[in-house]
């Protein structure tokens, strides 16, 4: 056998691999195969043999695939992402089935069927560090396709892949024909407002480490918040900016989405102790680069990264701050990186809005607080997952109060602080801790929102529907969007323009249709109308979705209410039917 010659040839190689498989195993076994096997055979093995592909080796959640072209494989790879981001958007986000794929060109050694050789290894590390429903490509397949496929790549530069003797030049799909995922609901392109507007997308990791993942959101946030506190920018919130995350998406659409003239991108790459930070800054409309920037820094210096970025972005996107001292006061970082990132997952947890991510997220923020007990964002965060919770107003208020006596400039604790104000029933003091985060940051959608919910409650109905509003305009894709609607509904029906209070009702409804309170406000609003049938459907739905919440909301008046709104509330819920 050692005399025996080993057969080579020149191949390109395609590896894929579903995102989040162990986890979706684990919630859903079953649902999970069949839908895999529904992948494979719906669409997967149709654009192989379509492309003139090889399927050579698959791996329970990945595949191997052989192309005597690279044009053939890029095209294949395309393909597939568009087909399988079509059909994840039927899906929850925790049901998504999405794909990474990579590929490369290179020489690879013949085992009957199999392939093996550093030409399958790269694009199976190229896989690994693709954004999610994206596609990494070597130079070696760049060069091939660059004149010959209608779509664009951004060069990420040399990447040091794992178990690989040599950087790769790695290019990322730009998506000039990748598709989407699709938005559940379509909304018309926002207005530019009068001030200069701007949305600051996520940073993308290009590191091999996706530990990375959470360091790069974080820079991206740390500048929106900065942004934020210029009076004189329209700054989009994280949550509506961060839902291009894993995305290639067109800068004219973001803005036209967003409604914003200048969009900031950027990405980080960190090697050893290290970090690579790149952004520019460009005009929406017509492309047009304002600014770029690269900055290579010890890690230790990254905060002072963040400043230096900030500053520059806002003098280009608006030379009047330029000749303005700087009055921005910026949040006291954690003294360990391990916290900040402890503070992020607990962050991402949060976002999911479930009891599972509820109590990971609590794990985090309390890891975070044990890590650096003088930074304020975990107390913050840990305040915010126990206002879900029965019996636990003291601690989420202390936690909040304790923030702010760490950071009285975090305008994130003082908001936080008004709402668990709130929903103890000392209105007065909600809007004064609402008005002080407003006043350290007046775009700060949080800040707006809890305001609104302080004055709604506070018997100032008609300004608790502007607050409102400017939030939903400041962060229309919040995960909290929910609760937003709700207490818009609730501050209409205050105002006693039931027309409106339906209208936000309705709206909450078709987007989370199993969030029980908008329709005790559908019903009572329709019963002032005196449209009866549809108010008492709407009561019958507020009881079957969650019967102890509508008990709760009724028994007895809970201590955010005034009396007054709250027998208002009830007056109309008798008008639709409820004989309580």
């Amino acid at each position: 056998m050692a005399g025996q010659r080993v057969e080579r040839r020149l191949a390109a190689i395609l590896a894929a691999d579903v995102v989040g498989y162990s986890r979706l195993i684990s919630a859903d076994e079953q649902g999970t195969l069949t839908r895999l096997r529904a992948l494979r055979a719906e669409v997967i093995e149709p654009n192989i043999g379509k492309h003139g592909g090889r399927l050579f080796k698959t791996m329970g959640d990945g595949f191997l695939v052989e192309f005597a072209s690279a044009v053939q494989a890029v095209n294949c790879a395309i393909a597939i992402q568009q087909e399988t981001e079509a059909a994840a958007a039927a899906f929850d986000d925790d049901r998504k089935m999405r794909l990474r794929i990579g590929i490369h060109v290179g020489d690879v050694m013949v085992d009957g069927d199999d392939l093996m050789g550093d030409g399958v290894n790269i694009a199976a590390r190229l896989e690994s560090i693709a954004a999610v429903g994206g596609l990494s490509i070597s130079r070696a397949v760049h060069d091939q396709v660059r004149d010959r496929i209608d779509v664009a790549f951004d060069d990420r530069g040399e990447i040091a892949l794992k178990n690989i003797a040599r950087p790769v030049q790695v290019f990322a799909l730009a998506g000039a024909k990748q598709a989407a995922p699709a938005k559940p609901v379509e909304a018309p392109a926002l207005a530019l407002p009068d001030k200069p507007s701007i949305a600051v997308l996520p940073f993308q990791n290009m590191s091999a480490d996706p530990e990375q993942e959470f360091f790069a959101d974080g820079i991206a946030e740390d500048i929106i918040t900065a942004l934020s506190r210029y009076p004189s920018l329209f700054v989009i919130a994280r949550n509506s900016s961060f839902s291009y995350k894993g995305r290639a998406v067109e800068i004219k659409a973001v803005g036209q989405e967003l409604g914003v003239r200048y969009v900031l991108e950027g990405s980080l790459r960190k090697s050893g102790n290290r970090v690579r930070l790149t952004a520019q800054l460009i005009e929406a409309e017509s492309g047009n680069h304002v600014w770029a920037e690269r900055y290579d820094r010890d890690l230790a210096d990254i905060f002072a990264v963040q400043d230096e970025i900030t500053l520059a972005t806002t003098t280009a996107i608006a030379p009047a701050i330029a000749a303005a001292e700087q009055q921005r006061a910026m949040r006291k970082t954690p003294a360990s990186l391990d916290a900040w990132g402890a503070q992020q997952r607990g962050i991402w947890h949060l976002g999911k809005a479930n009891a599972e991510d509820d109590a990971l997220a609590e794990k985090f923020f309390r890891r975070a607080i044990e890590l650096d007990p003088m930074f304020a964002g975990g107390y913050i965060g840990l305040s915010a997952v126990l206002s879900r919770a029965k019996g636990t107003q003291n601690e989420e208020e202390a936690l909040a109060r304790r923030a702010v006596a760490l950071d009285g400039n975090d305008a994130e604790a003082h908001a936080r602080l008004a709402l668990a104000l709130v929903a103890r029933g000392d209105r007065p003091g909600a809007c004064a801790e609402a008005e002080r985060a407003l006043a350290l940051c007046p775009n700060l959608a949080a800040a707006h929102g809890a305001l609104g919910v302080a004055l709604a409650y506070s018997g100032r109905p008609a300004d608790a529907v502007a607050a409102l509003a400017a939030c939903l305009r400041l962060d229309p894709r919040a995960p909290s969007l929910v609760n937003r609607l709700n207490q818009l509904a609730l501050a209409h029906y205050f105002c006693r323009d039931y027309k409106a209070c339906v209208d936000a009702a309705e709206r909450a409804i078709r987007s989370f249709p199993d969030f029980p309170s908008p329709y005790r406000w559908l019903a009572a609003a329709l019963g002032q109308l005196g449209r009866s049938a549809e108010a008492h459907a709407a009561l019958t739905k507020a009881i079957a979705v969650s019967p102890d919440a509508f008990a709760f909301q009724v028994r007895d008046c809970p201590p955010w209410f005034r009396p007054d709104d709250h027998a208002h509330m009830l007056e109309g819920l008798r008008k639709a039917g409820w004989e309580g």
